[in-house]
């Protein structure tokens, strides 16, 4: 390679005279000779010339050069040439090629060339998906454009509702510097196909409100029709297009990232394409402020989600502790009560549902004072603290009768535990009958009696059984082993 001639043609390209670079450059390597970084800068100098088909053949020859390198950013030029040159079928192949280049610093770059060689050959959904990874891209500093481009691939498939979403989405990353009347624009379209018209009004409104934006002929046939379809639906709910779009602080823009002949200069090589030149400092200021603009916007959407977040996690600590503290539990002691009788009932593990600190004394006598069969329990009050609770309930015996019962439960964590079972009559004024640790009861029968109304024991009763059954206010009956009854109060001797 002639080193001065290549050295001369990088002179004249970075002074702006692509053709005296031309010159210089054809001079620098000899014919058959393979030099990536001469037919580089050749195939840039070509594409500024608007010589797309001659540039496609430079940096093809530039690929040649393995030890070269640079195999992304001379795929995605190539691509990029062959699509202005009207090749769009080659350039997918070549644009599919730089996509493999995981060293590619811009790979959003390509995407966004692919997703127009698609448009270009009529496949609206590989261009969607290739806008898509351009949109997503971190390292495109115009997510919004990539994001317009999806919007119209979703138009052309029919998909009006994703498109509003696609353009919203634009609007949100759109910088101020964009003019964002041509966004507005293919929103009020796009609002007009979802058959959203006072949406697709506002949406108009906002891309011409400054003059600066004129509606093509199809936005403003659409915006007419939007017009006159929101008047005979004039009084009704308000549109969302100002709650949700100018809330968030758009500004204004127009990009067309589908320009097939480059004149945007989308398909001009971008100077970090070619690996001789570096960025300027005014350059990565402005890059750096944008990126941080970028990261600003996500941390501030982040920080208001882990608040939202936060608080509902305070206000359920909030709720639990003081459903704690009011005594209540999960389950609650309603539900234990129930249980408890169930499972005697039924032969179940009655000691499961008791606290664990009581004795085998405790155990048997709360075991004894539970009726055998039970076919309901009616809860009738509830004593909640913090720490204990008490229960009253009615249990309706399956021989017939109702029998009151007393509970006492303890604070189990956040469930609790039956410490006690006391069986309540009402002959006894409320007093609740004590049961002996030796004592036995089968169905409400008791061998040893507390005698509210006379305040005395009856010691001779030992053999005499009490029938707690019946209905509940009428006279009980004791039976003595003759076969006698008493009435309520007295034991037969």
């Amino acid at each position: 390679m002639n080193q001065q001639a290549f050295e001369a043609g990088k002179a004249a390209y970075r002074q702006g005279d692509v053709l005296g670079a031309m010159e210089a450059l054809s001079q620098a390597k000899q014919p058959g000779e393979v030099s990536g970084s001469v037919d580089h800068l050749l195939g840039n100098c070509l594409m500024k010339l608007g010589r797309y088909a001659e540039a496609a053949a430079c940096y093809g020859d530039a690929l040649q050069d393995a030890s070269y390198g640079n195999a992304g950013a001379l795929a995605c030029n190539r691509g990029r040439a062959l699509l202005a040159a009207g090749k769009p079928q080659e350039a997918i192949a070549s644009l599919t090629m730089a996509t493999k280049d995981t060293s590619y610093p811009t790979p959003y770059k390509v995407q966004i060339a692919l997703g127009n060689a698609y448009l270009k050959v009529g496949n609206a959904r590989d261009a969607g998906v290739a806008f898509r990874n351009a949109a997503i891209d971190e390292s495109n500093p115009d997510p919004s454009s990539a994001l317009r481009s999806l919007g119209s691939c979703f138009m052309q498939m029919g998909r009006a509702v994703d498109a509003v979403e696609a353009y919203r989405t634009a609007l949100d990353f759109s910088t101020p510097q964009a003019d964002q009347n041509a966004i507005y624009a293919d929103l009020g379209l796009a609002y007009v196909a979802a058959n959203r018209m006072s949406e697709a009004v506002d949406a108009f409104s906002h891309a011409t409100a400054d003059g600066s934006y004129t509606l093509s002929t199809e936005a403003n046939v659409a915006y007419e029709a939007a017009q006159r379809a929101a008047m005979h639906v004039k009084g009704g709910n308000p549109s969302e297009t100002d709650q949700f779009l100018a809330a968030a602080g758009y500004g204004t823009g127009s990009y067309d990232p589908l320009d097939p002949l480059g004149e945007s200069g989308e398909f001009m090589p971008s100077p970090e394409d070619t690996g001789f030149f570096s960025v300027s400092e005014k350059d990565l200021v402005e890059q750096d402020k944008r990126n941080r603009r970028m990261r600003r916007k996500h941390r501030h959407t982040g920080r208001k989600i882990f608040i939202f977040l936060l608080l509902l996690l305070l206000i359920a600590g909030g709720v639990c502790g003081y459903g704690y503290y009011s005594g209540y539990g999960w389950p609650m002691q309603e539900d234990i009560v129930q249980q408890l009788f169930t499972e005697k009932s039924s032969g179940g593990d009655v000691e499961a549902l008791l606290d664990e600190t009581l004795t085998e004394d405790a155990k048997r006598q709360i075991k004894n004072v539970l009726p055998s069969s039970t076919s309901s329990v009616k809860v009738t009050g509830v004593d909640r603290t913090m720490t204990e609770t008490t229960v009253f309930c009615t249990a309706t015996l399956q021989a017939g009768g109702e029998q009151s019962y007393e509970v006492h439960l303890l604070r189990d964590g956040i469930s609790w535990k039956v410490a006690s079972v006391s069986a309540v009559y009402p002959s006894q004024g409320g007093v609740t009958p004590v049961l002996g640790a030796d004592s036995e009861t089968e169905d409400g029968v008791v061998d040893e009696i507390i005698d509210a109304e006379e305040g005395a024991l009856t010691s001779d009763a030992t053999e005499a059984e009490v029938t707690a059954e019946g209905t509940e206010g009428t006279e009980a009956e004791a039976v003595a082993d003759d076969g006698s009854t008493t009435t309520e109060g007295t034991v037969a001797e």
